[in-house]
C-alpha cells in the first residue's frame, strides 16, 4: 500500500509535543534517579510527584529552579499526544489500568520513529541532497505508516533495522550537502571539554560526537552533520548552527547559549539561554 502523500513546507507540527493532548507519559513512563538532572529519585511506571490531575507539571515554568533540568531537555517528538489519542484514541493510563503497559511500552518505540520522521523532513529539503528528495519522501511515508501501526505492531517492529535504513540515507544527503568541505571527519570523536574557538568545523562531520563540555563559542559551524552528537553543557554562545544538518530540540536545550547563539528555523530558542 503507498505511503500518505506529505506536504514538507515545515510539515513537522505533529513531531512537536503538545502536553494538552497527551495523558503526561513522560512524566510516569520513564524512571529516573536523584542527580543533577533530577531532584528525586522515580521509579519507571510510577507518576512524577508533580504531576497534576490534568497531566500538566505543576512546575512546568520553575522546572530548573526546583532541580529538574533533565525535564527542560526531554522531548517526545509529539510522540506522547500520538500515543494517547491515536493509537488509544484519547483513553489514559489512569482511566483504564490495561493501558498502562502498552502506552508506556510504545513511549520509546514512537519517540524514535518521530525523531526519524523529523530528520526525513529535513533530509528532503535539503536544496543541495534534491538527487535524494524523492527517496526521502517516500521513506518518510513508510515511517509514518509504521507510527500509526497497532500495539502489536509497534512493540514487534525491528527499530534498529529501520534505524540503519533512515541513517543510512541521511548519512547520503549529508555527504552531498557537505561535499567540498576541508573539515576533518570527527564522527564519534571525543571531544569533550575541548575548546574547539580555532577548530574549522564549517561542514565538519560531527556524527555522534561526544560535545559534552566543549567550547563552542562563537564559532561557525556551517553545515556540519550534527545527527546524534552530544551537546551537554556545550557553550554554543555566539555560534552559528542555523545551517547545520539534523541539529533537535534536545540537543540545543542540552547546551548552553544565548541571544547571539544563531538557530535552524525549526529549532526553538530554549527558554533557559
Amino acid at each position: 500500500m503507498p505511503g500518505p502523500s506529505l506536504p514538507l513546507a515545515d510539515d513537522r507540527a505533529h513531531l512537536r509535543a503538545d502536553c494538552a493532548r497527551c495523558a503526561g507519559l513522560c512524566c510516569v513512563a520513564p524512571a529516573f534517579a536523584a542527580s543533577a538532572d533530577f531532584a528525586i529519585d522515580k521509579p519507571a511506571g510510577t507518576p512524577c510527584v508533580h504531576l497534576a490531575d490534568d497531566f500538566r507539571c505543576g512546575i512546568h515554568d520553575r522546572l530548573r529552579e526546583h532541580g529538574f533540568p533533565g525535564c527542560t531537555v526531554f522531548d517526545c517528538f509529539g510522540a506522547g499526544q500520538r500515543i494517547t489519542q491515536e493509537t488509544f484514541s484519547g483513553r489514559s493510563w489512569r482511566e483504564d489500568a490495561e493501558l498502562v503497559r502498552g502506552q508506556f511500552a510504545l513511549l520509546p518505540v514512537v519517540r524514535q520513529l518521530h525523531e526519524m520522521l523529523w530528520h526525513l523532513t529535513e533530509a528532503a529539503e535539503l536544496p543541495a541532497a534534491a538527487a535524494l528528495a524523492d527517496e526521502a519522501v517516500r521513506l518518510r511515508a513508510d515511517v509514518e505508516q509504521t507510527a500509526a501501526g497497532s500495539v502489536d505492531e509497534l512493540t514487534g517492529l525491528d527499530l534498529g533495522a529501520l534505524r540503519g535504513q533512515v541513517g543510512e540515507l541521511l548519512g547520503r544527503c549529508s555527504a552531498l550537502v557537505r561535499a567540498g568541505s576541508r573539515a576533518r571527519d570527527r564522527r564519534g570523536t571525543d571531544l569533550v571539554g575541548r575548546d574547539l574557538r580555532r577548530t574549522d568545523l564549517r561542514g565538519a562531520g560531527l556524527r555522534g560526537a561526544y560535545l559534552i563540555g566543549a567550547d563552542l563559542r562563537g564559532v561557525d559551524l556551517g553545515t556540519a552533520d550534527l545527527l546524534g552528537a552530544d551537546l551537554r553543557g556545550a557553550d554554543v554562545r555566539g555560534a552559528d548552527l542555523s545551517r547545520c544538518l539534523f541539529l533537535t530540540q534536545p540537543q540545543v536545550s542540552a547546551a548552553r547559549g544565548d541571544g547571539a547563539t544563531r538557530l535552524p528555523a525549526a529549532v526553538r530558542r530554549p527558554a533557559h539561554w
